[in-house]
């Protein structure tokens, strides 16, 4: 529970001493929180649930005597509550990590490959911002909607929106879709991508995530859905059918080239302390896309995108921000919505269903 001074409590579980350490002095330097114990492995973490009650737990994907995975799996399913993820910045740490997302973590931080002590000092306010995030965000696992299979989707979402016989013909193949997310993002993505028709207008999107993550994540959407989603490549062309995930530190960029629209990848500075950044994409599609554009925020922490979406709404793109119930945290698209620039808010289940409504006819 939270203690009289408000702080968010926080028990770290880590098989490296020095991790817990440099975690619990981290932690403790920032008012909102306080590390309240650690535990070097899960068998122990389950004992100290028991006794300190914590608000959020930090987990190691890699244990000893039980691996995080598993021990996750069991807490979501016996005692529900926010978990960040400390992951390595490899293949094998990203899979597991975005298998914690899937069974319900809230986030992740990445551990460095080396000098895991400055480089944790690196990442300390990210850090710290999660993790005081994660002490209010929901758990949404008891209510997800059961995952459909790729087969199924086509059919679900045509017959659902537009009736069993209607035929599905798209206004126009230079149609836009956008997406935003952070915190909660992954899982969001999921959820409305499994359900959009393999003949989808093309389809960008901006997910704060890991250079060594985007690309496992992007083969992870892949084998889930009707459309061909790629990690995006400089000069590829939008095309229908395909979703293009900016790689992890690279921002996302919509050009027009001629009749076509490409992507082009941007080593710019962060924006919003991000990159890939949302707003950059947004801004560059409010700019090149205009009216074509259709704009969707996800659930995230903090506001970036929100100008961008802005700007998309003022150029005429019709713009949908994801509501606060079905949202892991609702700053992202709280803050679409006090910057002026959202046209609806919608449940994350309703979502798909308005993208196949504004690019369909009967």
């Amino acid at each position: 529970m939270a203690t009289t001074q408000s702080k968010s409590t926080v028990l770290i579980v880590d098989d490296s001493a020095l991790v817990r350490q440099m975690l619990t002095e981290i932690l403790n330097e920032d008012p909102r929180l306080e590390v309240i114990g650690v535990a070097s492995d899960p068998l122990v973490a389950r004992e100290k649930i028991k006794k300190l009650h914590p608000d959020v737990l930090t987990l190691d994907v890699e244990m000893p005597k039980m691996d995080g995975i598993t021990f996750l799996s069991n807490l979501m399913r016996l005692h529900p509550m926010p978990v960040i993820m400390v992951s390595s910045l490899t293949e094998k740490g990203a899979d597991i990590t975005l298998q914690a997302l899937e069974i319900g973590a809230i986030d992740f931080v990445a551990k460095p490959k080396i000098d895991v002590k400055q480089g944790l000092k690196d990442y300390s306010q990210e850090l710290c911002d999660k993790v005081a995030s994660a002490a209010g965000a929901k758990i949404l696992d008891s209510w997800r909607p059961s995952p459909l299979t790729a087969e199924a989707v086509t059919k679900h979402t045509t017959d659902e929106v537009l009736g069993k016989t209607a035929p599905r013909k798209l206004k126009t193949t230079e149609k836009i879709i956008a997406i935003g997310a952070s915190t909660g993002g992954t899982e969001a993505i999921k959820e409305l991508l499994i359900r959009m028709p393999a003949d989808s207008p093309g389809t960008v999107i901006t997910q704060h995530i890991p250079e060594a993550f985007s690309g496992p994540f992007a083969a992870r959407m892949n084998n889930n859905c009707a459309m061909t989603v790629y990690e995006a490549s400089d000069g590829q062309q939008i095309l229908p059918g395909h979703v293009y995930i900016a790689p992890g530190n690279q921002h996302l960029i919509v050009e027009r080239s001629g009749a076509r629209y490409v992507i082009r990848l941007n080593d710019g500075p962060p924006v919003n302390r991000h990159r890939p950044s949302v707003n950059v994409m947004f801004r560059s599609v409010a700019q090149n896309v205009g009216a074509n554009a259709i704009g969707v925020m996800l659930t995230g922490m903090g506001d970036d995108g929100a100008t961008g979406m802005k700007e998309m709404h003022d150029n005429g793109a019709h713009t949908i921000a994801q509501d606060e119930k079905t949202s892991v945290v609702w700053g992202m698209p709280g803050e679409a919505v006090k910057h002026g620039g959202v046209d609806e808010i919608v449940s994350l289940y309703n979502i798909t269903n308005k993208l196949i409504a504004l690019t369909s006819e009967q």
